[in-house]
């Protein structure tokens, strides 16, 4: 890539040559012009999908029906903004979802 020696702006193509958008500055000869790209080492992404594994995260709550200690949690605005958000605990033994309004 080459600039223009009067205005400094970057040269391009015209009808034979190369030229300057700003200043009508043509290059005599023709300009050979390198494009490349380095890229990094590709990074690994896990993509978690909803439907093979939970996303929440895993706290105390003891479960209404079959008493296990352990589920997943979760908050929503349910109602309108001035009011408290739901707490949802889904078991992880049983699977069961509970609703707490608080």
């Amino acid at each position: 890539m080459d600039f223009c020696p009067k205005c400094g702006a970057i040269l391009v193509p015209k009808r034979k040559n190369y030229g300057c958008p700003r200043c009508n500055y043509t290059a005599k000869d023709k300009i050979k012009v390198e494009t490349k790209e380095v890229m990094g080492q590709q990074e690994f992404v896990g993509v978690v999908n909803e439907k093979e594994g939970e996303v929440s995260p895993i706290v105390d709550f003891k479960c209404p029906k079959c008493k296990n200690e352990k589920a997943y949690f979760w908050s929503r605005q349910m109602r309108s903004s001035d009011e408290a958000e739901s707490k949802f605990y889904k078991c992880l033994k049983c699977k069961k979802v509970t609703r707490v309004d608080r």
